[in-house]
């Protein structure tokens, strides 16, 4: 039984498995080794059964734990060819790290077929992944853009089980206390996505078959779990949730939740 398990989630750190209890991957690491030893034994995954890390961009948010986690179970890094040049850069991966440049190309690991798609986010080689298995379901993993491309509409389409961002509430971040600046680097074409644009993206998927919707990378200062839902479920109102979709909040850090994809 495969499954999405999102670790952690939030703009203070992120990590997905995705995978069975027998064998999985990472996608990013960015809390630390200690934190995720215990998230992941939590839901009952061991590192024995982790099988390869797959990051999305460089923030520290999505890589901090990466070193550790590398040093300790040499484990293989996949990224875009640029995120690992900047990943080497910044001294997190090391010369020995085993890494591998995800092209266009599906990239195979125990029966999953994983597919990265670009996203247009503040930092060069970030993107998303979909993963395909074995008995025909899919999944995918889309946080930290500030738009809806159509190269990321057509990698979520028709998907099973879709973990997609819901950052931020329009009306919070611009009653808040962030700066002027800081809010136009959210709000922008290479930031994050609203509530809003996360609704329009989501109805599309569900129109096309999607069953199960995680939001993921919520905003702890300009968002809410309710707000979020509230805003999907208004969106979704022509279908009925528990029958036509399921729909969750992905926890900034796991009490063993799962959604099986």
């Amino acid at each position: 039984m495969n499954a999405v398990y999102p670790l952690f989630s939030s703009s203070k750190g992120n990590a997905i498995y995705v995978g069975n209890k027998d064998r999985g991957v990472l996608i990013d690491a960015g809390v630390s080794y200690k934190r995720l030893s215990v998230a992941m034994a939590r839901c009952g995954l061991c590192f024995e059964n982790l099988k390869a890390v797959f990051i999305t961009h460089v923030h520290t948010d999505h890589v901090k734990g990466i070193p550790m986690l590398v040093k300790k179970h040499a484990l293989p890094v996949y990224a875009r060819e640029k995120t690992l040049n900047l990943l080497s850069e910044k001294g997190i991966i090391g010369p020995a790290c085993n890494t591998f440049e995800v092209g266009s190309c599906a990239v195979e690991i125990f029966g999953m077929k994983i597919t990265a798609f670009d996203t247009p986010h503040d930092t060069i080689g970030s993107c998303g992944y979909r993963i395909d298995f074995e008995d025909g379901r899919s999944c995918a993993v889309c946080t930290d853009l500030g738009h809806i491309t159509p190269e990321v509409d057509s990698a979520l389409m028709g998907a099973d089980t879709v973990l997609i961002e819901a950052n931020y509430d329009d009306e919070m971040i611009h009653s808040g206390p962030y700066p002027l600046s800081l809010i136009r680097r959210i709000c922008s074409e290479n930031g994050h996505l609203s509530n809003h644009d996360s609704a329009a993206q989501i109805l599309r998927l569900v129109e096309n078959g999607t069953k199960n919707i995680i939001l993921g990378h919520l905003s702890q200062e300009n968002n809410s779990p309710p707000i979020a839902e509230h805003t999907i479920s208004k969106k979704l109102s022509a279908y009925e949730k528990g029958r036509d979709y399921m729909l969750t909040v992905a926890a900034v850090e796991t009490f063993g939740d799962m959604v099986v994809v």
